[in-house]
C-alpha cells in the first residue's frame, strides 16, 4: 500500500510497486524460469531476455 505524503496538497504522483511485481508474475509463467534449474547466470539472463520478447511479440499481435 503507498501512502501520499501529508505535506503535499492536491494531486500527488504516487509510485507504482505493481509494474515490477506483475514483471515479475509474467517471469513465473515460464515454467523453466519457476526455479532454479540453470547453473550459469547467463543463461538465466537469456530465458529472461526471451520471454520478454514472447510478451511482447504477443502483445503486438
Amino acid at each position: 500500500m503507498v501512502l501520499r505524503p501529508l505535506e503535499k496538497k492536491g494531486f500527488t504522483l504516487l509510485p507504482k510497486p505493481w509494474v515490477v511485481e506483475r514483471t515479475f508474475g509474467w517471469l513465473n509463467w515460464c515454467r523453466r524460469l519457476s526455479k532454479d534449474y540453470e547453473r550459469l547466470p547467463e543463461t538465466f539472463e537469456t530465458l529472461i531476455y526471451i520471454l520478454m520478447i514472447r510478451i511482447m511479440i504477443r502483445r503486438l499481435a
